[in-house]
């Protein structure tokens, strides 16, 4: 890249701890980037309160006010600043909190009327900054292993990959499920078989059918029957069984048929890639799975599959919009086009060699004294507060304007 010639080589051990501009702007380019994911499709200016329980948004829980409720990401600014805030990242249909009767003593500055309550928010021991298995905190001051976290899409705990029940993380998957709604909710055993282990579903005119709850229990119907050997996604061709021949007689020539009530439910059930699925033997397994992209929209929608995810509250499991993925897209595309990197690159172009070279020493000067400066806050284990970075900047250019002055000062005498 062209650009990366405006930093000075490093020739020795001291100079190769320096950081070029570039180098800089690419970190804040990263900075922008991750926090464009995480805020970018959450208002920052206006309680999300009037819009209800919003699909998702980032969230924070306010420790100092009440460790068991969420605001949003504009009430985080506006009516909780100073305050020991929790960042929760994002949760799905939650209303803001801010200001209602959990908070007796901080009523909200963005929205001030608001219920006593809002019935439909679920609370975890997130909201207490609590996590994983383990129910400890994130960073922990005294776990010593280092270790990611990751969010369960069902629950949306976070979990220690260690915790998770799996020797070796996958690396190419987009979502996953913990231990703990794997048992909850264990007809996606099924599907985790087959969207990993398996090409072809072999479907039986047998016994096996599904209740609501995703379990499997035998029928009382005919044994046997001939077997067909169909492709992942559902049969379209209504054809016959033993021919494997389809039906192709134009609809126009074909004898109007009234189907009863329940011949529609059986056809809707014959139907149900679920059901053909739970026809394999699926032993439970002790552990998190991993989804890849795309293992949503393989879920089967027939109807009474849409009514067991509706009964089990997890209708979201089939939209594609839920994801934090789809979350993090629709933030990206809020971004401006010009990011501080292009920005930066582009002010630094416009400079002369000996113009890079002083911008670059100043911020390594920067660098250096910010470093030490908050080296006496970590050993005095004190919380750095907007002030004291001001006190810092301050300083800075106190000390840069004697520099300025000094020489004048020495030929004026």
């Amino acid at each position: 890249m062209a650009s990366e010639s405006l930093a000075p080589s490093t020739s020795n051990d001291s100079e190769a701890s320096c950081v070029s501009m570039v180098d800089v702007l690419r970190e804040e380019e990263k900075l922008e980037a991750d926090a464009t994911a995480v805020l970018g499709d959450s208002d920052i200016h206006n309680c999300t309160y009037p819009a209800s329980y919003i699909p998702r948004q980032a969230l924070y829980s306010c420790l100092t006010c009440n460790g068991q409720a969420g605001v949003c990401l504009a009430c985080s600014y506006e009516c909780h600043e100073g305050h020991d805030l929790c960042e929760l990242y994002t949760k799905r249909n939650f209303r803001c909190d801010c200001g209602n009767d959990k908070f007796p003593d901080n009523k909200c500055k963005l929205y001030p009327t608001k219920d006593p309550f809002n019935a439909q928010n679920i609370y975890n021991q997130n909201f207490k900054g609590l996590y994983c298995v383990c129910v400890r905190p994130y960073p922990d001051p005294e776990d010593e292993i280092e270790d990611e976290m990751i969010q369960c899409v069902m629950c949306e705990d976070w979990y220690h990959g260690r915790h998770l029940g799996s020797k070796d993380l996958p690396i190419d998957y987009e979502e996953m499920v913990c231990t703990g709604c794997m048992q909850k909710f264990d007809f996606l055993w099924a599907y985790n078989l087959y969207s990993q282990d398996t090409k072809t579903i072999k479907s039986e005119e047998s016994t096996a059918v599904v209740d609501v709850g995703g379990k499997r229990k035998s029928s009382n119907g005919p044994e046997g029957g001939d077997e067909k050997s169909q492709e992942t996604s559902l049969p379209t061709c209504k054809g016959d069984a033993k021919t494997n021949n389809c039906d192709t007689e134009p609809a126009a020539k074909k004898p109007k048929v009234e189907k009863s009530e329940d011949s529609t439910q059986q056809e809707a059930a014959n139907s149900c890639l679920l059901k053909q699925l739970l026809n394999r033997d699926v032993l439970d397994r002790d552990c998190a799975t991993f989804w890849k992209a795309g293992w949503r929209s393989k879920l089967c929608v027939c109807p009474n599959c849409m009514e067991m995810y509706k009964d089990r509250g997890i209708t979201f499991v089939v939209d594609e919009s839920d994801t934090v993925m789809a979350y993090e897209k629709r933030g990206q595309d809020k971004q401006t086009p010009s990011s501080q990197y292009d920005k930066g690159l582009q002010a630094l172009s416009s400079m002369d060699r000996v113009q890079q070279v002083e911008v670059i020493q100043g911020f390594n000067d920067m660098k250096s004294e910010l470093s030490t400066y908050l080296k006496k806050f970590a050993d005095d284990g004190k919380v750095v507060k907007e002030e004291d970075i001001r006190e810092f900047f301050s300083q800075m250019e106190a000390r840069k304007r004697q520099r300025t002055a000094a020489p004048f000062q020495y030929f004026c005498k």
